[in-house]
């Protein structure tokens, strides 16, 4: 018996129970046809013995009353965390699978070396799939924290200043960078809290908190459209509880009950 791991356009295929939880498809075959099959790889994992394979297909057929296609993303909410995080890996691999063909260096096709990794056996360079380090930290200041509102997010959506840890940058220089360009604020006292793998497709989110230290907000008017400073009882609505965003505010709000 295998688990499925089964994606189209970004979109997991799930069998949805009676209670309104997600579960992987498993059986001893796909429940795809093989025709529709762009690619399939074994996937590495550590929680169970049972075989684990992801799949990239070409057509969403119709294959039961029971099954659905979902964003991944969207699955947070009813699949169990180990399947939930298995099931971002998966879409991982299978990205960087798709993108990765042929040597960088002398153009030979590369075939796998490890469940991770592949070689060119022409010219010994193996490569391996690579994260995006991005920071998102929540900015205090006594009972009062700044959300943003991204050009990208949806309409009265307010979230946390966030963006990607440039070369030569540590976790810490990209925050001072990241909050001075978007918000024209300096902070003192960044603390880091924790990390989430963010795997639409290749990121990895580092999240810290700061205290506010001084100057006016100045938005960067290319990425956010709005921002302010909301007291913990008076905040508008934030991001889902799949997203580190949440995690750090509903951190942060535990002190004022």
């Amino acid at each position: 018996m295998h688990y499925w791991f089964i994606f189209h356009n970004g979109n997991l295929l799930i069998e949805e129970q009676e209670n309104g939880s997600y579960n992987i498809p498993f059986s001893s075959t796909t429940p795809i046809k093989q025709e529709y099959i762009n690619s399939k790889i074994v996937v590495k994992n550590t929680f169970c013995e049972n075989d684990i394979y992801a799949l990239n297909v070409s057509f969403p057929e119709n294959i039961g009353p029971t099954y659905k296609w979902l964003g991944l993303r969207a699955s947070h909410n009813g699949l169990p965390k180990e399947y939930y995080d298995l099931a971002g890996k998966c879409f991982e691999l299978l990205h960087w699978h798709k993108h990765n063909h042929y040597c960088s260096r002398c153009g030979t096709e590369l075939i796998w070396n490890t469940d991770i990794s592949k070689v060119c056996l022409h010219c010994k360079n193996e490569v391996w799939p690579q994260l995006a380090i991005a920071i998102i930290v929540l900015i205090h200041k006594k009972d009062e924290v700044l959300l943003v509102h991204a050009r990208n997010f949806r309409e009265n959506l307010y979230g946390l200043v966030a963006g990607f840890v440039e070369t030569g940058e540590s976790l810490e220089d990209a925050i001072i960078r990241e909050i001075k360009e978007e918000t024209g604020l300096e902070v003192t006292n960044i603390q880091y809290q924790s990390s989430q793998p963010w795997p639409y497709p290749s990121n990895l989110m580092a999240g810290f908190t700061a205290e506010y230290k001084s100057g006016d907000i100045t938005l960067q008017e290319s990425e956010l459209s709005a921002g302010a400073w909301f007291k913990y009882n008076e905040l508008p609505l934030i991001p889902d509880k799949a997203s580190l965003a949440r995690k750090l505010i509903d951190n942060w709000l535990k002190q004022f009950k």
